[in-house]
């Protein structure tokens, strides 16, 4: 179309080109690459992949293009770019096979997560890759069902080291959020110069030089337009330029040709080209099939279709451009395309594609049709079973609307907002919640629709948003379904705490309403203990409610789960572990959560997972463990192009080890986020990590005040409690003694109830610090021996700073020496750089000098070096760690050789001996 002679060199697009031809030669060389090639429809971006395809001579090539009425159908494009690989599919590790076969409707199975299925695309890739490399090109990309388009996406970002080349082309059109952040190349029109070089390569009759001066310049370098309307112009409009002058869009212009040559066609001809426009597979059989239900001339009508050049028939049925596509489709009334949605639907086999069968018969329905409602509604189950939670949300809205009875509507309007609202689709769920209660729904449906729009307004709005309409669900669900109240409870609780400060009533309204339901004594299962706990917490204060949640927490270490209950209570139960300081059960529960998250391919939950678990890790003084932690949440965040892990886990961790610039780029990153305005916890969570920061640094002013806003809000718990602990050190630093003893009752007032080793052990650290003389030292003493007892080593070194600056204070420089090497040990061997410097300067103090560590053997790993390294330490093969960390195990050799490089050693035996620093750069 807008090639110079035979398929050699593209008109105007030598810069395009060669970015393509640099990127397979890249790919050539051993080397990943991606591209998203961008432009308004007949840009040239189908030109631009047909040429790479004419250059990839020694490549594997596999082929997909979206299609407009395939973007229900989940997995179809995957499905279709992945068909010629699927030979490699039993050589990948047995979740990540069982998923992508599931996924593509080849067994039955639990639906796969989607990250799952991602991992499993990139493994399939990266085993398809022999001696040749491999490229991947997927045109109308935009046109991608929803999953498919995620999949690759996450693909995308996992592309390293393979030499696999990914290119997809877009048609521009607004928003840019499909692909974004990924390598791309923006095609632009033609100059002028090529486009009347076009031009006059497309025209072959006289053409006045006013009418292409025209052309050209409402075409504006458009290549397809620039063929394509003078097609349509008369002899007399090409001589003067006479006729009314075009305000159409462009592509409207281009596809009012195409539908001009289509009407210009044979009837029987045109009713081929529809069939072919209503049927996506390009099935050639298919097509005739349907054609001779219809009584068509096939053999006829498809020599004139091709003829046109408006398609081709091989072994596939292509349209010479998908504007012909629609073109075709728009060119018959409703009759006619029902007819043929009718003839389609008779001609496939129901039992190898009911999916695509059944929406054929849905698009030829006049009118209410349970028989065709109760199928979309099973293949609505069959899509969600494989994954396609957008697919199953399509199937469901139409099954309600040809769905006759009033009641039954209501019930498949309301399975179809909740598959809404899994895909991310909130509008259009909540007008789905409420055409369902405009039906006849139950109580029970009644309570789930209310719950499910207090779901949508916390997702699409914030939690304080969504947390009335989650409170009142859970009152309207408990008389009737009383675990799926207490779920929503949960939940409500959630949103209450997340939204914190920020919350109208928030978690206090919660607590009343769990209170006041019937049976909710504190007595029942763990789950309800857990609850009622929390609530009395709120309502009657610590006292009343912290033994509840004490016992409840002890319920859920010592039984078992199931994956279902596990994924969805220990959050919560963590969070109370933390909030009672149940180290020790907060320890246990965080590892079964990670473990079962992994274990589950709950990927949706494994990063918060982690968050928890590295929470944990921090206090207990392994930051190391801590960063390795944040290494996996990141991969996860990297893979679908959130930075929120990233930030988060930084948030934690980073104050610790006294990275100020680290630490307040978390902090701005997070109170900046569009999306957590509204959440009264990110106020809480960011301050604390201020205060511990400012207290490492020896900066108790700033630390003061972080503290303060910290701890404005107890109900939060957690963060809250912990920015207590911080505001009764920088208190007593700055002489503001009444106030950091007003804190410290608080705290001993909590540690009295809670009697645990980490809840005692602080009380008599703070206690200390507003004490004297041998009484002092005795609650320092106590506080760091009951923290050892905990396993809280982080608080553990830190008592002994307090402790040793205290003896020095007091002139007692032995004992002093004493405690303060403890603490520089502890604290410098946990990586709390700040912290340990603190004890350094007081050593040195006390006449001790103190040189800092060797760490040069692995300063130059980055964070993920360090992670891979560790896990090779840990016995890992390749393939289970690009499982963990989300890429292929051709991109973890590849940074084992850079580990090895780095690190002086050949071989995964030598790593073992090599002692790993958290001293590592970016991820």
């Amino acid at each position: 179309m807008v090639r110079d002679g035979a398929r050699t060199e593209l008109i105007g697009r030598q810069d395009e080109c060669k970015v393509l031809d640099d990127l397979l030669a890249q790919a050539r060389a051993g080397r990943s690459g991606v591209l998203v090639v961008r432009g308004e429809a007949g840009i040239g971006k189908t030109e631009l992949l047909n040429h790479l395809l004419d250059r990839a001579t020694g490549c594997r090539v596999v082929r997909a293009a979206g299609v407009q009425s395939e973007m229900e159908l989940s997995y179809a494009g995957l499905h279709q770019l992945c068909a010629p690989l699927l030979s490699q599919l039993e050589g990948l590790p047995e979740p990540q096979r069982n998923a992508l076969r599931t996924a593509f409707g080849m067994q039955v199975g639990d639906a796969p997560d989607r990250f799952l299925v991602g991992l499993a695309t990139l493994s399939l890739l990266a085993a398809t890759v022999g001696d040749e490399p491999l490229l991947c090109l997927v045109d109308d990309a935009q046109w991608l069902d929803r999953v498919s388009a995620q999949t690759l996406e996450f693909v995308a970002r996992r592309l390293l080291a393979e030499p696999v080349l990914l290119v997809l082309a877009v048609r521009e059109s607004g928003s840019r959020e499909m692909f974004a952040d990924l390598p791309e190349l923006v095609v632009h029109g033609l100059g002028e110069h090529d486009s009347r070089r076009l031009l006059d390569s497309a025209v072959t009759g006289p053409l006045d030089q006013r009418v292409r001066d025209r052309i050209v310049a409402e075409t504006r370098g458009n290549p397809l337009a620039l063929v394509e309307l003078p097609r349509g112009l008369t002899l007399l409009e090409m001589a003067g330029g006479f006729g009314a002058p075009e305000t159409r869009p462009l592509s409207s212009q281009i596809e009012a040709g195409f539908l001009r040559r289509i009407r210009s066609l044979p009837a029987q001809t045109q009713q081929l080209l529809l069939i072919a426009a209503t049927e996506p597979v390009g099935d050639v059989s298919l097509l005739r099939s349907a054609g001779e239900r219809l009584g068509i001339d096939v053999d006829r009508a498809a020599t004139e279709a091709e003829a046109s050049g408006l398609m081709t028939l091989g072994t596939w049925v292509r349209f010479r451009h998908p504007l012909v596509r629609s073109a075709a489709y728009r060119a018959v009334g409703f009759e006619e395309r029902r007819r043929v949605h009718a003839a389609l639907a008779e001609s496939i086999d129901a039992t190898l594609f009911p999916e695509r069968r059944v929406w054929h018969l849905a698009s030829a329905a006049t009118g209410p049709d349970e028989n065709v409602a109760a199928e979309l509604e099973g293949s609505a189950g069959r899509a969600h079973a494989r994954g396609g939670v957008a697919a199953a949300a399509a199937f469901l809205d139409r099954a309600t609307a040809l769905t006759p009875d009033p009641v039954r509507r209501g019930a498949r309007a309301l399975a179809a907002a909740r598959a809404k609202y899994q895909a991310g689709a909130f509008d259009t769920a909540r007008e789905l919640v409420d055409a369902a209660e405009l039906s006849p729904l139950d109580e029970v449906g009644a309570g789930r629709a209310t719950l499910l729009r207090g779901q949508i307004m916390s997702a699409a709005k914030s939690a304080s948003a969504g947390l009335p309409l989650l409170l009142e669900a859970a009152q309207r669900l408990q008389p009737f379904d009383s675990a799926l109240a207490d779920q929503t409870y949960r939940d409500a609780i959630y949103a209450a705490l997340t939204a914190g400060r920020l919350a109208t009533g928030g978690v206090r309204d919660v607590a009343d309403a769990v209170l006041g339901t019937p049976g909710h004594t504190g007595t029942e299962s763990r789950e309800t203990r857990l609850l009622t706990g929390l609530a009395r917490v709120v309502t009657e204060g610590y006292a009343a409610g912290a033994p509840v949640l004490l016992d409840a927490v002890a319920a859920f270490r010592d039984g078992e789960l199931t994956p279902e209950d596990g994924l969805g209570w220990l959050p919560f139960a963590c969070r109370m572990a933390h909030s009672t300081w149940d180290f020790a059960a907060w320890s246990e529960l965080s590892a079964r959560l990670v473990d079962l998250a992994r274990g589950n391919g709950a990927l949706a939950v494994l990063p918060s997972a982690l968050l928890l678990r590295l929470s944990n890790r921090v206090f207990a003084g392994d930051l190391r463990g801590a960063a390795s932690l944040i290494v996996e949440a990141n991969a996860i965040g990297e893979a679908t192009g959130s930075s929120f892990f990233a930030h988060y886990g930084a948030l934690v961790l980073e104050p610790f080890r006294g990275r100020e610039p680290a630490t307040r780029q978390a902090i701005e990153t997070l109170t900046q986020d569009r999306l957590l305005r509204g959440e009264g916890k990110v106020t809480t969570a960011t301050q604390w990590a201020a205060a511990v920061l400012y207290n490492g640094l020896g900066r108790y002013e700033e630390a003061y005040a972080a503290a303060e806003r910290g701890c404005e809000n107890p109900q939060e718990m957690g963060l809250s409690l912990q920015s207590r602990v911080e505001l009764v050190e920088a208190a007593v630093r700055l002489g503001r003694t009444e106030r950091a003893a007003e804190a410290v009752r608080t705290i001993e007032e909590m540690a009295r109830v809670s009697a645990t080793p980490w809840a005692l052990g602080t009380s008599a650290a703070t206690r200390a610090l507003v004490s004297e003389g041998e009484t002092a030292d005795a609650l320092h003493r106590e506080a760091a021996e009951l923290l050892d007892t905990a396993g809280v080593r982080m608080d553990s070194a830190r008592a002994r700073l307090r402790h040793g600056e205290w003896l020095r204070l007091e002139r007692r420089r032995a004992q002093a020496r004493t405690r303060l090497g403890e603490a520089h040990e502890m604290l410098d061997a946990a990586g709390a750089e700040a912290f340990a410097e603190r004890a350094r300067r007081e050593l040195k103090a006390v006449g001790v000098k103190v040189r800092g560590r060797a760490t040069a053997e692995t300063a130059v790993l980055t964070a993920k070096e360090v992670e891979i390294a560790r896990l090779v330490q840990g016995g890992f093969t390749n393939p289970e760690i690009g499982a963990r960390l989300f890429l292929s195990p051709h991109t973890v050799e590849w940074h084992l050789r850079k580990v090895f490089a780095k690190l002086g050693v050949s071989s995964r035996k030598e790593i073992g001996s090599v002692r790993l620093e958290a001293t590592a750069t970016a991820p």
